[in-house]
């Protein structure tokens, strides 16, 4: 069975404990204290592997997490980090918090390597705490703790036109005629029960992918028959062609039939509903009698600026017409890649109610004070001098209610604001 979803566990590595220890020499029977650090925990890294088209590893395997750090030892000894993992996925898998449903990251695109959750950092020694007033500290820090999450994996196809339409309308038909007229096209089958690929080289053209989504029928959407299992596929697509039996040869009524596939797509998701479409009205080579059933479709859906081709995938008629065309609606389209956004952030959302945290007014320093040990702990992992650093940390300050509470207290722009030593002017 072709496999496009999955849900695992991973964490993170838990970074090592700082070392309590004190130099014992010959000759130095009270040397100072020579605890070392802690070793960072490893990290869950995805990474986009060309060679894989399924989750299939992720359905017999489900929980991941990389090597906890070393703790530190004596003589300043630095504990080893920990191993990261790394997870290999195809191209085109969409990361989700199991939970929420919130995308983490969309594996597509130039997006090939994502770290997901960054390991512990190690503690530090006694070393670092010793002062002029405190030479025997006996305290050392402990490991940041790892990070875990429940993750939805669903792998959406990378294709730029999407086939759809009822069983046996003549899909595969349709591309397997498309792979034998052009001898640079790659076809890739995994099963007749599961999305195909044809990449269309056109002669002086640009190429483009198509994804034959397997049969749907009324009521996929609401997770009727195998339809709804692949309506996922169809997201990314940016053009889309309704293969239709313009001869009824199993008695259904090819206008009928484009219409309940149109209401399985709005109802599945409303903006795939809106994209570019074109009909291709199949099966002409066994139209008998006087109606002209690709008439009847032209009368009903070109008036509403939707194109009907009839074609023959049995003989090939007419499907080079409809393939520039289809090359032309793309030309009309944006040429960016469909990428889903990021909606959450598993390194500053991840925390709960034991990580509490206030905002106050310091009057004496005319600051806005923000502290708690979550954000203590967001700002030692996040670099605020990079761009992307500095967004999180916004992001942060909004997800977690902090701006509103700093608006509460009347706080103005040009304000300062203060955290762990860190101050920042509040702007809008």
């Amino acid at each position: 069975m072709f496999a496009d979803r999955a849900r695992i566990y991973v964490r993170s590595g838990k970074g090592g404990d700082g070392h309590i220890s004190f130099r014992r020499e010959k000759y130095v029977p009270n040397g100072g204290p020579d605890g070392g650090d802690g070793g960072n925990g490893g990290s869950v890294i995805l990474q986009v592997d060309d060679g894989l088209n399924t989750l299939t590893d992720y359905r017999h395997v489900r929980k991941y997490h990389a090597e906890d750090g070393e703790n530190g030892g004596k003589r300043n000894c630095r504990g080893k980090n920990g191993a990261d993992i790394i997870l290999k996925v195809p191209e085109g898998t969409v990361i989700k918090e199991a939970e929420s449903g919130k995308i983490i990251t969309d594996m597509s695109g130039e997006n090939r390597r994502f770290v997901l959750l960054t390991g512990g950092r190690g503690g530090n020694g006694n070393q670092h705490y010793a002062t002029s007033t405190m030479q025997v500290p006996k305290y050392a820090q402990p490991g940041q703790p790892a990070k875990e999450l429940e993750l939805q994996m669903e792998l959406k196809v990378i294709a730029d036109v999407g086939l759809v339409g009822f069983p046996n309308v003549g899909k595969s038909t349709f591309l397997t005629k498309v792979s034998n007229a052009r001898p640079k096209i790659a076809n890739y089958h995994f099963t007749t029960l599961n999305p195909h690929l044809g990449v269309v080289d056109l002669e002086d053209a640009k190429g483009f992918v198509i994804a034959d989504i397997p049969g749907l029928i009324e009521g996929a959407s609401e997770g009727v028959g195998l339809g709804f299992e692949f309506l996922r596929h169809i997201e990314r697509t940016k053009v889309i062609i309704h293969i239709v039996d313009a001869a009824s040869t199993e008695g259904r009524d090819p206008i009928q039939d484009i219409y309940a596939i149109n209401k399985e797509l709005e109802t599945y998701n409303p903006e795939i509903a809106k994209r570019p479409q074109v009909i291709a009205a199949n099966k002409t080579d066994m139209i008998f009698g006087d109606e002209d059933p690709v008439q009847k479709l032209k009368d009903e859906f070109e008036p509403k600026g939707i194109r009907v081709y009839p074609i023959s995938a049995i003989s090939g008629k007419g499907i080079r017409e409809l393939l520039y065309y289809v090359r032309e609606m793309l030309d009309k389209t944006d040429d960016k890649p469909v990428v889903f956004e990021q909606e959450f952030f598993p390194e500053y959302m991840l925390g709960g109610a034991d990580d509490p945290f206030t905002v106050t007014y310091d009057e004496e320093a005319n600051e806005y004070v923000v502290e708690g040990p979550r954000i203590e702990k967001m700002l030692g992992y996040t670099n605020l001098e990079s761009e992307k650093g500095f967004t999180f940390f916004q992001n942060f300050l909004k997800l977690n209610g902090i701006l509103e509470q700093l608006e509460e207290l009347g706080i103005q722009e040009g304000d300062t604001v203060r955290m762990y030593g860190l101050s920042f002017n509040y702007y809008k």
